[in-house]
């Protein structure tokens, strides 16, 4: 088993016709993903990389029962995109698109309020990939492979070294989901990690977290109420200056709140093994 996304999961494409969606949606059919249709509004009623092209989810939807969707679109269309996915019914939106202006992802998150089955990863995000059977996004499949540790991070870097340090120590790994970076997000630390305790086929779970916010505090305090999985966590942004931007929008430091040292006592606190560096997390793990 996995979360959130299995070999049968029926996927969509919005953005299919375009550069990035394009390539990434070869990667995802070349895997064994269940792509099943795309949107390109204008171009509907043509075909591209095998698949159907629509002008619209809904009608993606109609023709294909589509559950999930990959967003490859421009940051002034993304918004849109994501509210046109969850309004259509897909249960599973995945937003790769980088550079959303914070006050339009604050408005997507009040519209999907009134979608409750609709969950949204993202955005500027690397996706999710569950190894051996369906990817929607950016992650390389060649560095995962099927096992039960689950992964989940804020880093699409870290996200990559840590599942190819997974696998090459014989790790493999359940699935691998990355929240994304920005202020305003889609599922959280929390959220993934109850999905993954749900889950029997996860035993493990690494959590790359870095610094600003508080998400992975609250995921600490939940993994604190009791886990089953053994848990590892890592915090990046150690050495970053307080006030200062580093990389991800989110990563702002103000005062002790959002801290690599504070997120790391309270995962330390929830009795979570916490890694120094990256090099650490197998070793912790085993």
């Amino acid at each position: 088993m996995s979360i959130l996304l299995e070999a049968s999961t029926r996927v969509i494409v919005q953005g299919v016709t375009g550069r990035e969606g394009t390539f990434h949606t070869e990667q995802m059919q070349a895997m064994g993903t269940k792509v099943v249709g795309g949107t390109s509004p204008g171009k509907g009623g043509s075909t591209h990389l095998g698949v159907a092209v629509f002008n619209t989810v809904a009608d993606a939807v109609k023709a294909t029962g589509a559950e999930a969707s990959g967003i490859f679109v421009p940051p002034p269309f993304a918004p849109d995109a994501i509210m046109e996915a969850a309004a259509a019914g897909i249960t599973l939106i995945v937003c790769i698109t980088e550079g959303i202006a914070i006050q339009d992802m604050i408005k997507v998150k009040d519209f999907l309020r009134g979608y409750p089955a609709a969950r949204l990863i993202g955005a500027n995000c690397p996706g999710l990939i569950t190894p051996g059977a369906a990817k929607i996004g950016i992650i390389p499949q060649n560095i995962t492979s099927r096992g039960p540790v689950g992964l989940v991070s804020r880093s699409g870097t870290l996200t990559y070294e840590v599942a190819s340090a997974l696998s090459a120590s014989g790790m493999g790994q359940s699935t691998i989901v990355g929240i994304g970076g920005d202020p305003v997000l889609g599922l959280t630390f929390k959220d993934v990690v109850e999905l993954f305790e749900q889950d029997p086929a996860t035993t493990h779970l690494v959590v790359i977290g870095e610094i600003g916010g508080s998400d992975e505090e609250h995921a600490a305090e939940l993994l604190a109420r009791g886990s089953r999985l053994k848990t590892v966590a890592f915090i990046s942004g150690r050495t970053a200056p307080e006030g200062k931007r580093m990389g991800h929008a989110g990563a702002i430091i103000s005062g002790n709140r959002g801290t690599a040292k504070g997120k790391e006592e309270a995962f330390r606190k929830a009795g979570v093994a916490v890694a120094e560096t990256t090099d650490e997390i197998v070793g912790l793990l085993r």
